[in-house]
């Protein structure tokens, strides 16, 4: 393996441990390695406190000086909570610095690599850019579209349904599917349903496989009728939901942008079928990750994965790229990005 590849591997995962930790900052991780040994380590736990490198470096220590700094994306050059990293690298004496990703800012973009340069530090940009993008893809739309990156998360049997005709779907899928949603509930800063979906089964929307999880998710809700007032009544006590009528593009639009001013980069779609057609025929879901169960319900009034408006032709079908599939237990999960 190129020991590039090798080390920056290595900071992906550790950026990982920071894994829903970071908001309203990115995921980070740092090595420091030095005669082909690795001296020091570290990753962004939260925002707040000191960032990968800085934590790399303390590291490390003495042991910085002539080392090469890998890092997961462009260190940062201004002075904001914690001071520039940029500058930490320098006097800490490295002599090299690997960066996955730049910086999404247009106001930051390269300006770090300027100063690491000027200051004769070698710099290579793009060793395995496409997963240090993707790790930080919630982050970079929230930064520069000021809007949330949006994830479709639907369960269904086979033949594509959710629920039976009464609204009956726990549990459609397995613990280990289920076990997957807690995950994606961790990624999440907000996790929205429809307003049937709070009447029906008055869903926590938290995560509860890590106890005392320090960074539960918003519970956002979209109704043309139930009021905020109704939702704080039926959610568990102490929630404090964002209760939004989303009816065309225009009004997802303004909630994705009002979600954005509330420092939510990540945001969680979990149904039902008439939301989550809203939310597609809308434009504003960003990725789908849809868990299969190896069950068949049948029922002309079982309801249906996505719902909407009829289609009149097969061309009318939303496309996904980058497509992957996997198991989970018994169930398979497809995920892709929704072509625009």
């Amino acid at each position: 393996m190129d020991k590039n590849i090798k080390y920056m591997s290595h900071a992906i995962e550790l950026a990982k441990m920071a894994w829903g930790k970071t908001t309203p900052n990115p995921m980070v991780g740092a090595v420091i390695v030095r005669d082909g040994e690795i001296v020091g380590e570290g990753y962004h736990h939260k925002a707040g406190e000191a960032h990968a490198e800085v934590n790399a470096i303390a590291d490390a220590g003495e042991n910085c000086k002539g080392a090469v700094a890998y890092v997961t994306l462009e260190p940062c050059s201004t002075t904001g909570r914690t001071g520039p990293c940029t500058l930490a690298l320098i006097n800490a004496g490295v002599t090299s610095v690997v960066i996955g990703s730049l910086d999404p800012n247009p106001n930051h973009a390269g300006a770090g690599v300027d100063i690491l340069e000027k200051a004769g530090i070698k710099v290579s940009v793009g060793v395995l850019e496409g997963e240090c993008l993707k790790l930080n893809e919630a982050f970079f739309k929230w930064i520069s579209e000021k809007k949330p990156f949006v994830l479709l998360k639907m369960a269904m049997t086979l033949d594509g349904k959710i629920a039976t005709e009464s609204g009956q779907s726990q549990w459609i899928t397995g613990e280990v599917a289920r076990n997957r949603v807690q995950e994606l509930r961790q990624w999440s800063d907000a996790v929205l349903v429809g307003g049937e979906t709070v009447r029906k089964d008055k869903p926590s929307l938290s995560v509860r496989s890590i106890e005392d999880w320090p960074c539960q998710p918003q519970r956002v809700i979209v109704s043309r009728n139930l009021t905020k007032e109704q939702a704080v009544e039926l959610l568990p006590e102490g929630s404090d939901p964002f209760v939004y009528s989303a009816a065309d593009g225009n009004e997802w639009n303004e909630l994705l942008l009002d979600l954005g001013k509330k420092d939510v980069m990540a945001l969680l779609i979990e149904g039902g079928g008439e939301l989550a057609a809203s939310a597609l025929e809308a434009g504003i879901v960003d990725k789908v990750e849809f868990h299969i169960a190896p069950k068949i319900l049948g029922g002309k009034g079982s309801r249906t994965v996505i719902g909407g408006s009829n289609p009149h032709s097969l061309a009318e079908a939303l496309m996904l790229e980058e497509v992957q599939n996997f198991q989970l237990g018994c169930d398979f999960a497809i995920t892709g990005y929704v072509k625009k």
